[in-house]
């Protein structure tokens, strides 16, 4: 069985990205990051977009699935396994990648994280950086353009909140677990 479990920080107004596409200072937490990379040792495999993988370097060598309509359908490459969900579902491309199951790390873009919706989180780390706007950035859920919250977008994919956890009171940055 494969856990597929969603990871990202968002500002009040649910943005991870701002209009450029890159992460804002405001959305940094040296306590979320800690938490983040303790879950990643935890998953068998990371399933990202290819700007993100591209833009992150990989120095734990950690199993990398990038989604991306560059490949016809699911190629083995040095740097990982590269998807297309168009021309392979999900289930028969984590079946290959992970034939003994394991949690897979789901830390987005936008299209990703829309993508795993239909697919199914087992769990979504909802991190927020309260305080934080990012006006004009990007959303986590393409809904969320639509002024429908992360968590109303969480909810109507069948997950249930934990509880609020603070991570750096600070920030204040604060952590909520979502789960099926």
């Amino acid at each position: 069985m494969i856990e597929v479990h969603g990871y990202a920080i968002v500002s009040d107004d649910d943005r991870i990205a701002d209009a450029q596409g890159r992460m804002p200072d405001a959305l940094r937490s040296e306590a979320d990051w800690t938490y983040f990379q303790q879950e990643l040792d935890r998953s068998a495999a990371t399933v990202l977009g290819r700007l993100g993988h591209e833009a992150h370097p990989n120095p734990r060598s950690r199993l990398r699935v990038v989604v991306s309509s560059s490949v016809r359908d699911l190629e083995r490459r040095p740097d990982g396994w590269w998807w297309n969900p168009a021309g392979v579902s999900w289930s028969e491309a984590g079946r290959t990648v992970l034939p003994s199951g394991g949690r897979v790390a789901v830390p987005g873009g936008r299209r990703v994280f829309d993508l795993f919706l239909g697919i199914g989180y087992t769990a979504f780390h909802l991190t927020r950086a309260e305080g934080v706007s990012v006006p004009g950035g990007t959303a986590l859920f393409s809904a969320c353009d639509n002024g429908v919250t992360a968590e109303t977008v969480l909810a109507g994919n069948g997950l249930r909140p934990g509880g609020r956890r603070i991570l750096d009171p600070v920030g204040p940055v604060s952590l909520t677990v979502w789960q099926r």
